[in-house]
């Protein structure tokens, strides 16, 4: 196994896809495929499938192809799927309840083991047969569970104190939908921030373009 330092994010950022991809080739009964008919079908080139492969070492041997089956649960232990860590949510509101009920933690390598919100309306309830906890009750509950990862689904203005909390507590990585930069308070932590105003934006620049070129 290659040392992960050495590799670079956007490396790291195209196997979900590959991970993705190839389920659904298992999923349509394929056995097994080349590296030319995996870029043409992902859109990559066959060159830079094989050096993001070769990052992580061999799989596939030149004139066989890949092992759709193999390299699927290859990549799967590489993205830590084949073990899961606990996580929180902090934010029980219509983001966080989204999050939850629509995201498959349990095969995406966590356990959702705990959901936190300040609003006393919302304490007490359900969501995916989690009962909502007060955000009060996060000192006990990360004392008595070690939690590793907190998925943040509250506004900007709340972030700053929640992860002053958190990290003590022994939260190692952020899921962050919260828009506030938490590298710039606690450097060296592991966040993955989610801005789904800056994907629109994307989408928005490339319709403009085409609009323009028409």
């Amino acid at each position: 196994m290659a040392n992960s330092k050495a590799i670079s994010s956007a490396v790291i950022r195209r196997l979900p896809r590959y991970y993705r991809f190839l389920g659904e080739l298992i999923s349509s009964g394929c056995i097994r495929i080349s590296s030319r008919e995996l870029s043409d079908k992902m859109s990559l080139t066959a060159s830079q499938i094989r050096q993001d492969l070769n990052c992580f070492g061999g799989f596939g041997q030149q004139g066989y192809g890949y092992n759709i089956e193999e390299l699927h649960e290859e990549i799967g232990k590489i993205l830590g799927l084949d073990h899961k860590t606990d996580a929180i949510l902090i934010g029980a509101g219509n983001l966080g309840r989204a999050v939850t009920n629509h995201m498959d933690f349990d095969n995406r390598g966590f356990q959702l083991v705990g959901i936190f919100d300040q609003n006393e309306e919302l304490v007490g309830q359900k969501i995916k047969e989690i009962e909502v906890m007060h955000t009060n009750n996060i000192e006990s509950f990360c004392q008595t569970h070690s939690p590793l990862v907190a998925i943040l689904c509250i506004p900007k203005t709340a972030t700053k104190s929640i992860s002053d909390r958190l990290i003590p507590l022994g939260i190692k990585g952020f899921w962050n939908f919260s828009h506030y930069d938490l590298l710039d308070r606690h450097p060296g932590i592991i966040v993955e921030n989610v801005h789904m105003s800056d994907s629109l934006m994307t989408l928005s620049y490339k319709i403009s373009q085409l609009q323009k070129e028409e």
